[in-house]
């Protein structure tokens, strides 16, 4: 007999060789119908799977996110068949699943596939998985995987990688595909596919191997949530942050500037600004310093941090200069910058905690078929803080970064977020720096601090940085689709590569602890969220322009630029529409650049010294006075932007 321990600490007995489907099924038989999924001990098993041993199970439905990838992971295997059987000659790679959906590289051969083909493919997946073909794991030697993908030698390079006996195939109707498992029970749970789009890939995302042609799916357990789905992207191409950007005129890009390196309009920079006072606004209450380091580094400096070992293949290469044997790096990151800036001064235990921060700008370079609008870039500013402080302070000043996040989001309307603890992966010691024992002290100070702020929480294993356990903040945008935005990390191990120190109580050198933080992440990529999250209807107090005049005709300009006056004198952004078009045409064109309300100037308005007003959306306020209109705006900011 084994014993099986489930998520809500119940223990069932069973004989050996019992099934996770079994165990769902000695729950209800209602549960085990929508069980797809299985975890034993920390691994993915196949709900056929038979156990052997005392252990943990944890069973997934489709509702389950680990349910999700069971599901797209195991439609990539159709998806794989599906091309096989219509493009013979096709040279199958790797298919996994992603966030939404799943893709599968292929070498399409003399093959072009583009968007007429979806269909075609998408009824072939559907015939397949109306077979309800069972998905079963089975090993076999290297010399058999070999045999297997003779000519396909994407497969063999995969294989000749791997150590016999640790080789495993999936197979499911006539389909076959080398796979370390993880699949739903059979096919026909999958009731509908779509497919997204195709894309070039390099073979193992590298240039210098061959162009593959990337397919991108998603699949469901019914027609309904498609078709939900498929609404959510056309709401999600409206909101495109590319396509708003251009339209709102606040970035753009240059192929003789580069690619991944976004270009600021006088709009957007000006958007990127009040983000930038906002902020600096309530770190300055919160007791942070302004720093400014260079765009540059020395080698040595991220050779010492540890971020050329970890970055060193993502980032810019060397700049050479003309003296032999001196490199420079662009920064790949602020914080060696801050740790230099710490020890320029021996501090006391009454001085701390130091809080430098630092709108710092850094640059990775990411493959070019990883860019993607400001989300994925080359170049980014960072809104970077490093707080050092003593082991004692750690826990307040940990907390009081949680407030500055969450007051951030509360301030540009981010509601509905998590967090996530991530810690380091036990098993793969390497990926990480420094001692265990700072390892165990940093975790316990994140948990710690996250369960007495009583935030809604989730931990990762493995997802920590490699100098330190994090907490990030996971926020759901206005279409249900989840960022990770403003992350928190300690760290012991920069203090003692950096032999940073500070003089205690007692007289004798301590280290400092390192808390890395940042609200927002990038600018970059937190403005293109927010852009599509608001559809570029920003919080008022964040707007561009808050208001626009527009006169009825030329004759009412004289009182439209006095209307402009009393309005910037009472520091509110407006401007005026001097172009001689219809008041039609001008209001169209003002509901297309997103402005909050639409101030209009004619005869009656000039007579009585007031103005007409119309709010975007088309809601008509009337007439009113100026400072009746001063008040309204000035009411509806406070909603969302309040003091620190």
């Amino acid at each position: 007999m084994i014993h099986i321990t489930l998520p809500d600490g119940s223990v069932k007995t069973f004989e050996e060789n019992v099934t996770p489907m079994d165990v769902a099924k000695s729950i209800s038989e209602g549960f085990a119908r929508n069980v797809i999924s299985a975890n034993f001990n920390g691994t993915t098993v196949e709900t056929v799977t038979p156990l052997t041993t005392d252990g943990s199970l944890v069973l997934y439905t489709w509702n389950d996110s680990e349910g999700k990838t069971a599901f797209w992971h195991s439609s990539a295997h159709v998806l794989a068949q599906a091309i096989e059987e219509l493009y013979k000659g096709a040279k199958l790679t790797i298919g996994p699943a992603i966030d939404n959906g799943f893709y599968y590289d292929v070498d399409f051969g003399n093959h072009v596939v583009s968007e007429k083909d979806f269909k075609a493919i998408e009824d072939k997946m559907l015939e397949i998985a109306r077979g309800k073909h069972d998905f079963k794991m089975r090993s076999a030697t290297k010399a058999e995987a070999l045999e297997l993908y003779k000519g396909n030698e994407f497969k063999t390079e995969l294989i000749t990688n791997l150590e016999d006996g640790t080789i495993t195939f999936c197979d499911h109707a006539t389909f076959t595909d080398l796979c370390r498992g993880g699949h739903i029970p059979n096919t026909g749970i999958i009731k509908a596919v779509k497919i997204l789009s195709v894309a070039g890939a390099y073979w193992r995302g590298n240039e210098n191997n061959p162009q593959l042609t990337r397919v991108y799916a998603i699949s469901f357990p019914k027609q309904k949530e498609l078709t939900e789905y498929i609404e959510l992207l056309e709401e999600a191409k409206k909101r495109d942050h590319r396509k708003l950007g251009k339209e709102l005129e606040l970035f753009t890009f240059s192929a003789k500037v580069g690619q991944g390196l976004p270009l600021w309009l006088p709009k957007g920079a000006a958007l990127r600004e009040r983000l930038e006072n906002f902020l600096k606004a309530a770190q300055k209450k919160a007791g942070y310093e302004m720093v400014i380091t260079p765009h540059i580094g020395q080698k040595e400096l991220y050779v010492t941090s540890g971020h050329y070992a970890k970055y060193g293949a993502d980032s810019f290469q060397p700049i050479h200069t003309p003296k032999e044997g001196e490199e420079f790096l662009l920064k790949p990151m602020n914080c060696p910058h801050h740790c230099e800036i710490y020890n320029h001064s021996q501090w006391s235990y009454k001085d701390l905690p130091k809080r430098y921060a630092e709108f710092g700008t850094v640059y990775r370079y990411e493959q070019s078929g990883e860019l993607h609008g400001l989300t994925r870039v080359r170049g980014f500013t960072q809104d970077d803080a490093h707080l050092f402080c003593t082991p004692d302070q750690l826990d307040t000043e940990f907390k009081n970064v949680i407030d500055l996040v969450l007051y951030v989001f509360g301030s540009l309307g981010f509601e509905n977020f998590t967090a996530q603890v991530s810690l380091r992966d036990p098993e793969n010691p390497d990926k990480y720096i420094g001692s265990l024992e700072n390892w165990e002290k940093a975790e316990s100070a994140i948990m710690s601090a996250t369960i007495d702020k009583g935030l809604n929480y989730t931990v990762k294993t493995g997802e920590a940085a490699f100098y330190g356990p994090k907490l990030d903040f996971m926020v759901k945008d206005a279409l249900g689709r989840q960022w990770q935005l403003g992350t928190i990390q300690v760290d012991y191990n920069l203090p003692e590569r950096f032999d940073l120190t500070y003089k205690g109580s007692d007289n004798e050198l301590h280290r400092p602890v390192m808390i890395h933080r940042a609200p927002f992440g990038s600018m970059e990529r937190f403005i293109a969220i927010l852009l599509e999250h608001t559809a570029g209807n920003f919080p008022l107090w964040l707007m561009p322009t808050q208001a626009i005049i527009l006169s009825i005709s030329e004759k009412y300009e004289k009182y439209a630029e006095k209307v402009l006056n009393l309005l910037e004198n009472d520091e509110i952004r407006a401007l005026v529409d001097h172009r001689n078009e219809t008041i039609g045409k001008k209001i169209r064109e003002a509901e297309m650049q997103k402005h909050p309300f639409m101030i209009i100037i004619g005869e009656q308005e000039e007579k009585e010294n007031k103005i007409t007003v119309r709010m975007h959306g088309g809601e008509d306020l009337g007439m009113i006075s100026i400072e009746d209109f001063s008040k309204i705006i000035k009411a509806e900011i406070s909603k969302t932007l309040k003091p620190f």
